[in-house]
């Protein structure tokens, strides 16, 4: 007689440990289990020396012994090619959940997927018909069991062959448990080995924990809180901002790196997106938002090869945590930060450059004595790439500092820091003007003339000095007053049109020219024209009329000429 009814919740339905029967042992137990890893495998059964357990399906009694395999999953030497050989390995590295015992003639509710069943076969005597064999296998198939352990020498002094054809019709794993073999026994070893790695778990998982406290506390603060997540995982760990760029804090390997920043930039823009991607062969990044979709703050990606277990999704929780308190008096200090650049700015725009010093210079140092440029890119220019390039760069070569102004981003530097700035101007493809060398007392000059740059020039990076060596009809042209030109003389362009007009000579606008290239003198104005000074006197005062013009008065006459200069040019 064998007893070995676990008593765990289990449901007896009137059935004792009587007359050789096993009761139906350990139902509960699963719930208990749930979210452990599963350490234990058929070939670990099988393979135990104590049990004497025998593959019957997938390899037959006359088969080579599984127990010869040197270990689950591993083919025997000599095995032949036959489908049920070469299934025997994949079908020995199955897990096993848990262990069952029963003989109950339908135990299929009481039953959860990845679980092996242990029966002595009663509900196989008597009469039972072949159907009723192939009827309880597929139950126990359809239900996701992963084997049915059947004893001999106590019911049946071998397994029915009824059971043996269904087990294999429906691919359900078949072993012989020898009658020394107490059912208990097994349950137990299973038993103790999930214990014990959902005790090792608790305890990688507690010191894990421990281990991510005390590097978030530390002065390497976020940065030394993702090494120790990947230290504790095993791979890299890599975190990105709310803009998709990645952080100085770990980093995915360069071969993946592409991938990864696409798919956190989908993480970031998605609702509902998946946490977990493939990145070729065995290899999967998890991808977790930190923050709402609505306010993301970053997103955190690490490595993985397989799904978290509950003890590794614990850490990531904590880290992505720490991580959004870290991002998120990341964005408040960055937040403040502008608003003190914008508040030392205009103390050096308002000449109280004492305060400004005491201010700004423990940030960002002090403004240097010699000569100084100002920079102006227009609103929108201030993205957070190009804020983070001014911030490294500020103090790296030459003095550097930059602040928004009424939504426009201004840069002061000296001349090796201007270098810099118009750099990284250049590379984040962004159009700024430059102002002519000022000092600290002359900023608002500076300001003006880097804001005039930008408007008049047509280059990317407008600099005024450029403009002042043109003089002022280079300013008008590099900002575009051709146009305007043409507009202001367009009556007598309009009046030469028209072809009476033309037939009567010299066109208004060359008489008006000659004019005042003859330095306004109606005799040399005549000489280069061919006709009599009054005849020219005549065409000026009617350009003058038509064009609303005094050109008696230097105001209006400067403002001709120049019309007329800027018409040649375009």
């Amino acid at each position: 007689m064998r007893c070995g009814a676990l008593m765990l919740g289990e449901r007896m339905h009137g059935e004792h440990c009587q007359n050789g029967q096993h009761g139906d042992a350990g139902f509960d137990v699963v719930a208990h289990l749930c979210g452990a890893r599963m350490p234990v495998t058929l070939g670990d059964l099988v393979t135990a020396p104590e049990f004497g357990l025998r593959m019957v399906w997938p390899t037959l009694d006359d088969g080579p012994d599984p127990r010869a395999m040197g270990g689950p999953g591993r083919a025997p030497e000599g095995a032949s090619d036959s489908s049920e050989q070469t299934a025997l390995p994949r079908v020995l590295a199955t897990e096993v959940a848990w262990v069952h015992s029963s003989d109950l003639p339908d135990p299929a509710p009481w039953l959860e997927p990845g679980q092996l069943l242990l029966s002595d076969g009663a509900q196989f005597a008597g009469d039972r018909s072949e159907r009723f064999a192939q009827e309880y296998v597929a139950r126990l198939a359809d239900r996701g069991l992963i084997g049915l352990g059947l004893s001999e020498g106590i019911v049946h002094d071998r397994i029915p062959d009824a059971v043996v054809e269904a087990c294999r019709e429906r691919g359900l794993p078949l072993l012989s448990v020898p009658r020394r073999t107490p059912f208990i026994a097994v349950i137990r070893y299973v038993a103790d080995i999930l214990a014990r790695d959902r005790r090792e778990r608790l305890e990688w998982s507690l010191d894990a924990q421990r281990a991510v406290a005390r590097a978030a506390s530390s002065s390497g603060g976020l940065g030394a809180t993702i090494d120790e997540l990947e230290r504790r995982l095993g791979g890299w760990a890599a975190l990105y901002d709310a803009a998709g760029r990645p952080l100085p804090f770990g980093g995915a390997p360069a071969e993946h790196a592409d991938q990864v920043e696409l798919l956190v930039q989908r993480t970031l823009t998605t609702p509902r997106p998946n946490r977990r991607h493939s990145l070729g062969s065995d290899e999967a990044v998890a991808l977790e938002r930190i923050g709402t979709s609505a306010h993301p703050l970053g997103v955190l990606a690490v490595r993985t090869t397989a799904p978290f277990d509950p003890a590794a999704n614990d850490l990531v929780a904590s880290v992505l945590a720490l991580a959004s308190i870290a991002l998120e008096q990341r964005r408040a200090l960055d937040l403040e930060r502008r608003r003190l650049r914008s508040g030392a700015l205009e103390l050096l725009l308002s000449g109280r450059l004492d305060t400004a010093d005491r201010v700004a210079a423990p940030l960002w140092g002090t403004a240097p004595d010699g000569p100084l440029r100002v920079a102006v890119a227009p609103h929108g220019a201030e993205s957070a790439e190009l804020l983070d390039a001014l911030e490294a760069a500020a103090g790296d070569r030459g003095w550097t500092f930059f602040a928004e102004r009424d939504g426009d981003l201004v840069m002061i530097a000296d001349e090796l820091g201007m270098r810099t700035v118009r750099s990284l101007l250049s590379a984040h493809g962004v159009r700024a003007g430059v102002s002519g060398r000022v000092d600290a007392a002359t900023l608002e000059r500076g300001l003006s003339e880097a804001a005039a740059a930008h408007t008049a020039s047509r280059a990317a990076i407008g600099e005024y000095d450029d403009l002042v060596g043109d003089g002022l009809e280079g300013l008008l042209v590099a900002s575009g007053a051709e146009g305007l030109a043409r507009r202001m003389l367009a009556p007598i362009l309009e009046a030469d049109a028209d072809p009476a007009r033309t037939a009567e000579g010299a066109s208004l606008e060359d008489t008006v020219r000659a004019w005042f290239e003859s330095g306004c003198s109606w005799d040399r104005a005549a000489r280069v024209l061919g006709v009599h000074r009054h005849t020219v006197r005549t065409r000026v005062a009617r350009a003058g009329v038509l064009l609303g013009r005094d050109l008696d008065d230097p105001t209006d006459r400067a403002e001709v000429w120049l019309a007329l200069r800027l018409l040649r040019r375009d």
